[in-house]
């Protein structure tokens, strides 16, 4: 009974019903209660949520003659769209975690801890009203740029290198996503120079023009194979291509990862209401990373960029 009163309250359009042992026995005592003649019956179940184990226990627990199947994703593939109101919801979202990366230019300086800047960055998620961080804070600095999932840790911020800041917020349900990437100089007035800076430069200025590509391709009608490909061409120009390692993006809504998956040989088509990330980047293993993402929603005629933030290589 612990859940009761917080399930009525919350859960809409569904009967609430209070399991007095494990759900899986529950389930499957239910379903003998209530199917006297099971045998040809065939229950769906959602693999992609269930272990192998659990489906054995429920399999074992269900009345002789009943058959377990895989269901299609038909909740996923519901939420890929998002109504007026879920992007009302989500664009609040964004906006508040954009706000994140500001405070994080405020701290964020040679000998700082990654750990300090993240700490700041979720304090000031907590005082705006979020609910929590849609993900652990990614602040990964000099080599560990080169991480594309680099939590942040005890390191010390380095001058001479980039930091990725990977950050977002869930309020009143919905996740936001939002990478920047600056550049720390070596010292006060310092600024990048020589084929260390040049390179730095041009990493950076290849991958903003492949997320641009990539984010003009993004309309109804187009495949997110497309829009992949469309960040691929502009990197593989510019003799990066190899440095990209993961797919451009993903669907964002009630959870961080959602449908669809934007990549290459995916075949899903975008339809308005869509809301999926753009974030191409670049990494060189031991040295430093570059990531720029922005959270996009498919519009009638092509799509809108929800993410405030200027993308302008900036030095610290």
């Amino acid at each position: 009974m612990r859940y009761d009163t917080q399930a009525r309250d919350e859960v809409k359009g569904a009967k609430v019903m209070i399991a007095r042992k494990a759900v899986l026995s529950a389930l499957g005592k239910w379903i003998g209660a209530h199917r006297k003649k099971p045998r040809g019956w065939t229950v769906g179940i959602e693999a992609e949520h269930l272990t192998v184990a659990e489906r054995k226990r429920l399999a074992d627990l269900l009345p002789s003659g009943l058959r377990l199947r895989n269901a299609p994703a038909m909740v996923e593939r519901a939420r890929m769209v998002k109504d007026d109101a879920e992007l009302a919801l989500i664009r609040t979202a964004v906006r508040l975690g954009a706000t994140l990366f500001d405070r994080a230019l405020e701290v964020l300086r040679p000998g700082v801890k990654e750990a300090e800047v993240a700490a700041e960055m979720e304090y000031t998620a907590r005082r705006a009203g979020a609910e929590e961080m849609s993900f652990p804070t990614i602040i990964a600095s000099g080599v560990r740029s080169a991480l594309p999932h680099g939590r942040a840790t005890q390191q010390a911020i380095a001058p001479g290198g980039f930091v990725v800041c990977d950050f977002g917020v869930i309020l009143a349900g919905y996740c936001s996503d939002q990478t920047r990437t600056v550049w720390v100089g070596a010292g006060s007035g310092a600024k990048e120079s020589g084929a260390s800076g040049e390179e730095a430069r041009h990493a950076y200025q290849s991958v903003k023009e492949a997320q641009a590509a990539a984010i003009a391709a993004v309309r109804p009608g187009v495949s997110v194979a497309e829009v992949d490909a469309a960040a691929r061409r502009v990197l593989r120009k510019a003799g990066l291509g190899r440095y990209f390692t993961h797919s451009t993006g993903h669907g964002v809504g009630l959870e961080i990862h959602e449908a669809p998956r934007v990549a290459a040989a995916q075949k899903e088509v975008l339809q308005p209401g869509m809301v999926i990330t753009i974030e191409p980047g670049v990494y060189f293993p031991g040295k430093w990373g570059v990531r720029i993402e922005d959270m996009v929603a498919v519009s009638e005629g092509g799509c809108e960029v929800l993410t405030p933030t200027s993308k302008e290589f900036l030095t610290i």
